[in-house]
């Protein structure tokens, strides 16, 4: 017999003595029992971790419906209307972030965190414009969190129903918040442009002076802070850079340039004022 057809042999003899073992496994072995567990416990947390993504797909998308809603107070008379109806949708994703909590009530948060930071980051970027536009301040993280208390109530059939404590938080991490805020400087951008396009020539102003500060407070924090904060940095100094463009177009040639034409110029100009591969620092 050859060398080849001897490893051959050896293999069968192996693969048919494995089978033979399978067979013969004894379902009352404390492995297999362990193991067991251990399936039941990975299919829990996979469950839960599904359902954290859902969740937090529904606040993504409901928090985006809140800053388009939010974008036409440049356009409209009554703006305390619009910050109204933007109160009732934050409510209802403020719901969700209940259910959330609900789901990691006696869990680590860490465990679970990739599966619902993109919603949470959404919302803090809601929150934060809303906030903003009613008082022209940052909101702090201090002043979500304290937003983010539950009550236990009696729930629908659709929803979830809370048990043990009356009372659930959840506490925004800092890093989240910060990308939100990063985030936030996108919109205030948007907001800038369709105030000049409105004939808004003092929002933008307003606007430039509040993202410096924020460009400020994140410089400070530089690369000693967390990789996903100093990516955010270099599309900050762009929406800023975009923003003082259009403040300098306007108090240089605004009384040149009708009302009706500015947004148009000022895009323009925004479009080639940043490099796009100018690195970040």
């Amino acid at each position: 017999m050859s060398k080849r057809e001897d490893d051959g042999c050896a293999r069968k003899r192996r693969t048919e003595a494995g089978y033979k073992s399978e067979d013969c496994m004894n379902p009352d072995s404390s492995v297999i029992a362990a193991f067991k567990v251990f399936q039941q416990e990975l299919d829990t947390k996979h469950d839960k971790y599904e359902r954290l993504v859902k969740i937090s797909r529904d606040i993504t998308i409901e928090s985006k419906r809140t800053i388009f809603l939010l974008h036409r107070v440049t356009s409209v008379p009554d703006v305390e209307e619009i910050l109204t109806e933007a109160d009732v949708k934050l409510d209802g994703v403020k719901q969700k972030i209940g259910w959330i909590a609900e789901e990691l009530k006696g869990e680590d948060l860490h465990q679970f965190h990739r599966a619902f930071t993109p919603g949470i980051q959404e919302y803090v970027e809601a929150v934060s414009f809303h906030h903003f536009i009613r008082h022209r301040v940052l909101i702090s993280l201090e002043e979500i969190n304290a937003r983010l208390v539950f009550m236990r109530e009696n729930k629908g059939e659709s929803e979830v129903a809370w048990t043990g404590p009356s009372v659930l938080t959840f506490q925004i991490t800092p890093t989240d918040y910060l990308l939100g805020v990063a985030d936030l400087t996108g919109e205030l951008m948007r907001m800038c442009i369709s105030s000049v396009g409105n004939g808004d020539i003092d929002t933008p102003f307003q606007l430039s002076g509040f993202l410096r500060e924020i460009h400020d407070g994140f410089s400070y924090i530089g690369n000693t802070g967390p990789y996903e904060v100093s990516k955010k940095l270099h599309t900050l100094r762009q929406s800023l850079g975009k923003v003082e463009d259009a403040c300098y177009t306007l108090r240089v040639r605004g009384s040149e340039i009708p009302k009706h034409m500015l947004a148009d110029v000022f895009t323009s100009r925004a479009a080639t004022h940043l490099d796009p591969d100018e690195p970040m620092v």
